[in-house]
């Protein structure tokens, strides 16, 4: 039940590697400032996007730290408005990244909503704004809503007495 998510018209795929959706807490540090809390919502061998109060623009170097990755240097690829998109300077392993998504496997059903939500806000933001930053926020909201709703179809089928199910 994969589902890829179909390019804008006219718009290449700048994506290196396939996006997971996932919710982490992470920091992140620019040079010569404080860290401050983002989240993690989604995440590749090569970037992630992630959701913050105060994000730097575009073209920032920043470091991000995430509980149990080596602390990555990235680049600030995209912004629009608390959402950001990173690129990793060092691509994550590709068995790092399956044991880091293996540790979120089992979204609850808040974390779900909570997705849902974040889709229908990127969707909004990505409507009322135009560029090619607008186009790749849109794609990444689509993408975060159709894996929202198929984790939640996961949990509704999930059996009472089943170990898999999130408590």
């Amino acid at each position: 039940m994969n589902q890829t998510v179909a390019q804008p018209v006219g718009q290449p795929d700048r994506r290196r590697a396939e996006r997971a959706a996932l919710r982490l807490s992470a920091t992140m540090r620019e040079a010569g400032r404080a860290r401050v809390g983002v989240r993690v919502i989604d995440i590749s061998t090569h970037g992630c996007r992630v959701e913050a109060t105060n994000v730097p623009p575009a073209d920032t170097w920043i470091w991000l730290s995430i509980a149990g990755l080596e602390t990555q240097y990235c680049r600030v690829v995209w912004r629009a408005q608390e959402f950001a998109g990173f690129e990793f300077v060092t691509p994550l392993a590709e068995a790092v990244l399956e044991r880091l998504l293996q540790d979120q496997h089992q979204l609850t059903e808040s974390t779900i909503n909570e997705l849902r939500d974040i889709a229908n806000r990127t969707h909004r933001l990505a409507t009322n704004q135009t560029g090619s930053d607008t186009e790749t926020l849109a794609e990444l909201s689509k993408k975060c809503a159709v894996e929202a709703v198929i984790e939640g179809f996961r949990l509704s089928e999930a059996k009472p007495g089943d170990k898999s199910t999130p408590a």
